[in-house]
């Protein structure tokens, strides 16, 4: 902006002189050594002024670059004039206005100049130029400006001449552009010309190097097209191909390059061949290309250029598949045992895949599991198009021979040995990570064993259990790891496994899971509250599903808060899936949430609310209404049981009277013959009660009536009564007749109505004289032919007029029935 102003001051100086020049003559002027100088040269300007000029009499001069004064101003007298001349040494500015001015009044301008200051043109480098034979045909050339830049306006012009036509034409460039396209007009595809540019400033000018080409030599074609392609020959392929349908006219010497790769391959073979072909012929523009792989499809791309011109770009891609031929080499296995020993054969499952030397030499191959080399039915152990097979082999094999084969025929057997599994030391050690999107690092620890050959890493997918999938790899043993690649899908589970191949067997494998990349689960497990007390609660959790884990379970973590948002953390168990809160407040609602992390990222659950304040209030009125309600049965209870004066309550909770019909009579004891009950059914009672038995000791000399009166004495006192069983009639070998003892009892019957018992205490003895006091003689049915006869006469006359006696109608009486062997 300053150097604008400055410029137009220099005009209105330049107006105000051309005004006293109109009536008196120039009154001042200013000249410059040049306007256009060299950058750092050094510059001269004067500023002359009229003596006879009225407005500039009597002041000083002085000079400015800018709106910076310059030192140094020279004044000399010539005649009539004052010339002021001042001389800077270096001019840095590639552009500034040099002005003279009145030193007391700065703004009154005499006169001034615009010096520009730059170098001159540098050389054009890196000339070159290419012919585009597409639809458009032109020569476009390109060049760079070296360094440095000249600071001033630069104009380019390209030059071309034709030698056998000694026909020369200059092309002018815009400014600022380093390019320029020849038309077609301009140039003749087969013929040889010389092509430079030149370069010229206010400074001087340049040119750069001569280039001599060829235009089609320099032209790029366009991608040419493969016509056809197909198999000849065993491992080879026939391509036919042309020029693109707008350069067909191109009929000499071409160069073509032909590259290809295998359709599995993700890469093209490292050196194309190159052929040179004579475009003349459209017959000839076919090339063969040897040495592949039988039965192989590929994948053929070409590409063409005449000279030396740059390459075209690749054509579309066309494919074929070679001939057949039997497959060769050897495939790498895998076989362990998979059941136990049935019918002296062992169930195996067998892998295999291909060697660095195997080549099926076709698409279409079948293997065959056997236990001979050569062929036959009885040898077969299975057939299969796919990578593994399971079968049963004898027990004494040692070998399984594998076969390929295809169309053309079979491969070389390959042997398989067969190891039995044994039992020996786990691997240690073993883990599995993740070293790409693509593969996993298996470390495990070495295993110090001397029959020790290599190690097999095993993987599968855990969500897939088709064995198509289980590949394998051989480590050898002096490894402690390994990177296993393959199609591993992201955020999916893998199950490695390692196996220890020693000389006598495989020993027993280790399994890992692993992820080749992790993020968080996919779902969080519901909250299940399992047990509730008061203070604390435990929850729980379902397992993850593998679909659903997307990574290895590292942890869980409950987050759990009251109403005062304080959040509390607690580490979930692992294996268990639960998790303990302690020190809750009865008074408090909690909610909880489940975090599950994995190596890849964390995933919350949906909250869930814990009120255990509801709960622990009800348990408490349930234990206090619980015990309130024993206490008082306790009481009426102990109340009712005290207070009753009938012994059917006492004898109901502490009868101790042995059962009858399991016992015997003389095991009785007094202690044992008290009141009680023989049952607990009210409505039909035991019909008969013996309540009480004893025996009365009459001494041997006496006689009868002093016996009988002394008894009738004591009638009163039958205390005595039962102490001594000794003589009782139920001891074997006892007699009526010479007994020292008599018997008397006390016996309840039963009553006409239920609950009423008619109790009979006689104290008359039962003698065998009485016979009209005593009742009938009962029989023992159990005893043997010399009957025991009880409570009276055993005649004959008497059995005879006896009533037969119904043993149903006692049943206590008929259990107290004993023999002599009793």
């Amino acid at each position: 902006m300053a150097a604008a102003w400055m410029l137009v001051l220099v005009m209105l100086a330049a107006v105000n002189g051309a005004e006293f020049e109109h009536d008196r003559g120039p009154c001042s002027f200013v000249h410059a050594s040049s306007s256009v100088v060299i950058m750092d040269s050094p510059v001269t300007a004067t500023c002359v002024i009229n003596d006879d000029c009225p407005a500039l009499a009597g002041h000083e001069v002085e000079w400015r670059l800018g709106d910076r004064v310059l030192p140094g101003v020279v004044r000399t007298a010539n005649g009539s004039s004052s010339a002021y001349r001042v001389v800077i040494p270096s001019f840095n500015h590639s552009r500034a206005t040099l002005t003279c001015r009145l030193r007391d009044t700065p703004s009154q301008v005499i006169g001034g100049v615009v010096i520009r200051a730059g170098y001159p043109p540098s050389m054009p480098q890196n000339l070159s130029c290419q012919a585009n034979l597409s639809t458009h045909e032109s020569l476009t050339c390109n060049w760079e400006a070296s360094l440095p830049d000249s600071h001033l306006p630069t104009n380019y012009t390209l030059h071309t001449h034709i030698r056998d036509l000694k026909w020369s034409h200059t092309y002018k460039v815009p400014p600022g552009v380093r390019s320029y396209a020849i038309p077609r007009s301009g140039f003749v595809l087969f013929s040889e010309m010389e092509i430079y540019v030149k370069a010229v400033n206010p400074l001087g000018e340049t040119s750069s190097a001569r280039l001599a080409l060829e235009p089609v030599s320099s032209a790029k074609f366009d991608p040419p097209k493969i016509v056809k392609l197909l198999a000849l020959g065993l491992g080879c392929l026939m391509l036919k191909w042309d020029f693109a349908p707008n350069q067909d006219w191109m009929k000499e010497f071409v160069t073509l390059e032909v590259r290809l790769k295998t359709e599995a391959s993700s890469l093209w073979n490292e050196q194309p061949m190159t052929f040179q072909i004579l475009a003349q012929a459209k017959p000839t523009r076919a090339v063969h290309r040897c040495g592949l792989l039988h039965a192989t499809q590929y994948v053929v791309q070409v590409r063409v250029r005449y000279q030396k011109s740059p390459w075209s770009e690749w054509s579309s891609s066309q494919s074929a598949v070679t001939m057949e031929t039997a497959p060769t080499g050897a495939l790498d296995t895998w076989m362990r045992v998979t059941g136990n020993l049935l019918h002296n054969q062992l169930k195996m499952l067998l892998f295999w895949k291909p060697s660095e030397r195997f080549r099926a030499n076709s698409r279409n191959v079948s293997f065959v599991v056997s236990v001979q080399k050569a062929l036959s039915k009885r040898a077969i152990l299975c057939a299969t198009a796919g990578n593994h097979c399971t079968f049963h082999v004898p027990k004494k094999a040692k070998k399984v021979y594998v076969i390929a084969l295809n169309a053309a025929g079979k491969s070389n057997p390959t042997p398989v040995r067969i190891y039995h599994p044994i039992a020996g030391e786990v691997m240690s050690d073993v883990s599995a990570t993740s070293a790409g999107n693509s593969s996993l690092l298996v470390r495990w620890g070495n295993m110090a064993s001397p029959t020790l050959i290599d190690y097999i890493v095993e993987w599968r997918p855990l969500l897939n259990n088709d064995l198509s999938l289980v590949h394998f790899e051989t480590a050898r043993r002096n490894l402690s790891s390994l990177v296993i690649t393959g199609s591993f899908e992201p955020y999916k589970p893998y199950g490695i496994s390692v196996y220890p191949r020693f000389k006598e067997g495989i020993g027993p494998p280790r399994t890992v899971n692993a992820y080749t990349l992790q993020k968080a689960p996919d779902v969080v497990p519901g909250i299940n509250i399992k047990k509730n007390w008061q203070y604390h609660v435990e929850l729980t959790w379902d397992e993850i599903p593998f679909a659903n884990r997307n990574g290895i379970i590292q942890s869980y973590k409950l987050f759990y808060w009251d109403e005062t948002k304080r959040v509390h953390v607690a580490t979930g168990d692992l294996e268990e899936r639960k998790v303990v809160l302690t020190g809750l407040s009865s008074l408090s609602a909690y909610v909880a949430v489940l975090m599950v992390s994995t190596q890849g990222g964390s995933r919350n659950g949906s909250m869930v609310h814990i009120d255990i304040k509801e709960k622990d209030a009800v348990i408490a009125i349930i234990i206090v209404v619980a015990t309130c309600t024993c206490l008082c049965f306790l009481i009426i209870f102990i109340g009712k049981t005290c207070s009753s004066k009938h012994n059917w309550l006492k004898v109901r909770f502490w009868p101790n009277v042995p059962d009858p019909a399991n016992s015997s009579i003389n095991s009785w004891t007094s202690e044992s013959t008290q009141d009680f009950r023989a049952s607990w059914d009210f409505e039909e009672p035991n019909p008969i009660y013996l309540s009480h038995l004893s025996f009365l000791e009459i001494p041997q000399k006496s006689n009868k009536k002093e016996d009988v009166k002394a008894w009738l004495n004591n009638v009163e006192d039958t205390s005595e009564l039962g102490e001594s069983i000794c003589g009782s009639p139920f001891i074997p070998g006892f007699s009526s007749s010479n007994s020292d003892s008599v018997p008397y009892s006390t016996v309840i019957f039963p009553a006409p109505h239920p609950h009423e018992y008619l109790r009979s205490e006689s104290t008359q003895p039962l003698l065998e004289s009485e016979e009209f006091q005593s009742p009938k003689r009962y029989q023992n049915v159990g005893a043997s032919e010399d009957t025991q006869c009880f409570f009276g006469p055993c005649g004959p006359e008497e059995e005879a007029n006896a009533t037969a006696i119904q043993w149903e109608d006692f049943p206590f009486l008929s259990t107290l029935a004993m023999n002599d062997n009793q």
